[in-house]
C-alpha cells in the first residue's frame, strides 16, 4: 500500500512502513498516551497527552488555557503514538534495536466548538476506556465543559512503522560468543488502589477490575 503523503512516507527502513488503516487503528487503539508537536511562538513543543480514536479520526482534550490546544487549533500539528515491545540485544552495540509499534499522523487540528459534540466525544473518551462508567458520574457542569477544549485530526495522513523479530546481525558477526536476543516488554495493569476517601462499602467496579489497555 502506498502512503498516503510525501511527507508520511518512510524514508529510512521503509521495510518497516505500514500505511493500512487496521495496522494505523490497532496502534492507536492499543496506547492512548500521545505526543503532540507543535510551534509556540516561533518555538518548537512536544506535549504528552491521552488521544482516542472515532473512525478515521482522533481526537485529546486538555484545559482550555492550555498553550498546546491554542497553539495546535487549526494549525498543522504532529501526533505520535508509540508501543515498545523489546529491546533487541545484538552481538554488537550498532545493531541494538527494539522491537515497537508507532504511529505519526500530520495535518490541520480542527476544534470541536459545539458544546453538545464536545460532550458526546468526552463520553466517548471514557467509556472507550471504562465502558458504563459515564452513567455514574456526576454530570459536566457547564464551567467543566467551558473550561475543556477537544481538538480533532484527520486520519488521512498517518504512517505506521513497526519492528518485530531477533537481532539483525552482520553474517560475520554471527558466530561471536555473545549472548543475543529479545528482552520481550509488556504493559502491566496493576491491583486497583481505593481513594482513601472512598465512602465506606464501595469496591472497584467491573470496568476497573476489568480495564485493559494494549
Amino acid at each position: 500500500m502506498d502512503a498516503p503523503s510525501e511527507r508520511t512516507r518512510l524514508k529510512r527502513m521503509n521495510k518497516r512502513a505500514k500505511y493500512d488503516a487496521e495496522t494505523v487503528h490497532g496502534i492507536l487503539d492499543a496506547m492512548p498516551i500521545c505526543t503532540v508537536g507543535y510551534v509556540f511562538d516561533g518555538a518548537p513543543f512536544v506535549t504528552p497527552t491521552l488521544q482516542w480514536r472515532e473512525g478515521d479520526r482522533i481526537y485529546w482534550h486538555g484545559s482550555s488555557a492550555s498553550r498546546m490546544l491554542e497553539a495546535s487549533e487549526n494549525a498543522q500539528v504532529c501526533v505520535n503514538v508509540s508501543i515498545i515491545d523489546g529491546f533487541v540485544m545484538a552481538r554488537s552495540a550498532f545493531n541494538h534495536s527494539c522491537n515497537y509499534r508507532s504511529v505519526m499522523v500530520f495535518g490541520t487540528a480542527v476544534k470541536i466548538v459545539d458544546s453538545a459534540e464536545k460532550e458526546m466525544r468526552l463520553k466517548n473518551f471514557t467509556e472507550g476506556l471504562w465502558p458504563g462508567r459515564w452513567e455514574l458520574l456526576r454530570q459536566l457542569t457547564e464551567k467543566e465543559l467551558k473550561a475543556t477544549t477537544v481538538l480533532s485530526l484527520s486520519l488521512d495522513e498517518a504512517s505506521a512503522k513497526v519492528r518485530t523479530g531477533p537481532p539483525g546481525d552482520d553474517e560475520e558477526d554471527y558466530n561471536i560468543p555473545v549472548w543475543a536476543g529479545v528482552i520481550p516488554v509488556k504493559q502491566q495493569l496493576l491491583t486497583p488502589v481505593d481513594d482513601p476517601r472512598l465512602l465506606p462499602g464501595f469496591t472497584p467496579p467491573k470496568h476497573v477490575t476489568e480495564f485493559k489497555i494494549g
